[in-house]
């Protein structure tokens, strides 16, 4: 009897045992893929493409035949058709403060970053379009190049204004952007330069030449990192 009472009290004066606090395990944020991040960007840029007057036709991501390249191709973001001309787009995903004017040959990205100046890339593509284009005898070509609101400008004045046929601009402005400069346009010329017909022409022309080959477009790919 006593020793069973003796054992209830060791029993009773025993220490609680410690639970084991388990740290609660933060999950590192997963760091958006460069490709998802490229898809984001051209999702918004279609939203921006698709606000234009109906009458305006678009491509995108075109891979054309250009033998001045030296690749042998231009790759264009997108090309807007309109009765008053044609929009050639070059999009940038950069982060920091872009700096550089019309004729400089490179522009920087917050004093760190070197690239080739956009503005003469994107003339490389809008030669390459007009020398495609057959049965056109007239076009009138506008040079925009779009980056997203996670850069801020530090470039010509001129650039950001609707009388210039080169334009840089942010990519949830781009609209518009170009509706402004279509009233412009029809303002200095109220005849349309291109006919709804010749505007469908333009636009099966391009189509057709648009090299949709995967191994060309990695060819391409493939020389541009080399250079």
């Amino acid at each position: 009897m006593f020793k069973s009472l003796l054992s209830l009290f060791k029993k009773s004066n025993a220490k609680p045992s410690q639970a084991v606090r388990k740290t609660p395990t933060t999950k590192a944020k997963p760091k958006v893929a460069a490709t998802r991040i490229g898809e984001l960007g051209e999702h918004k840029i279609n939203i921006q493409l698709d606000q234009l007057p109906k009458e305006c036709k678009s491509l995108n991501d075109l891979l054309l035949p250009n033998p001045k390249s030296r690749t042998g191709y231009a790759q264009i973001d997108h090309v807007v058709i309109s009765p008053y001309g044609l929009f050639v787009i070059e999009t940038k995903n950069y982060n920091g403060e872009i700096k550089g004017g019309r004729t400089d040959q490179q522009w920087s990205v917050s004093n760190r970053y070197k690239m080739y100046n956009p503005l003469k890339q994107n003339y490389g593509h809008i030669k390459a379009v007009e020398s495609l284009l057959k049965g056109i005898p007239k076009v009138k070509s506008v040079s925009i190049i779009s980056f997203t609101m996670r850069c801020r400008f530090s470039i010509d004045p001129e650039l950001r204004q609707i009388k210039s046929d080169e334009l840089v601009v942010y990519d949830v402005e781009l609209s518009e952007f170009i509706s402004r400069k279509l009233l412009r346009l029809k303002a200095e010329n109220p005849e349309p330069l291109f006919s709804r017909i010749q505007i469908q022409s333009i636009y099966n022309q391009l189509s057709q030449l648009n090299i949709t080959d995967s191994e060309s477009r990695k060819l391409h790919v493939d020389k541009l990192k080399n250079r």
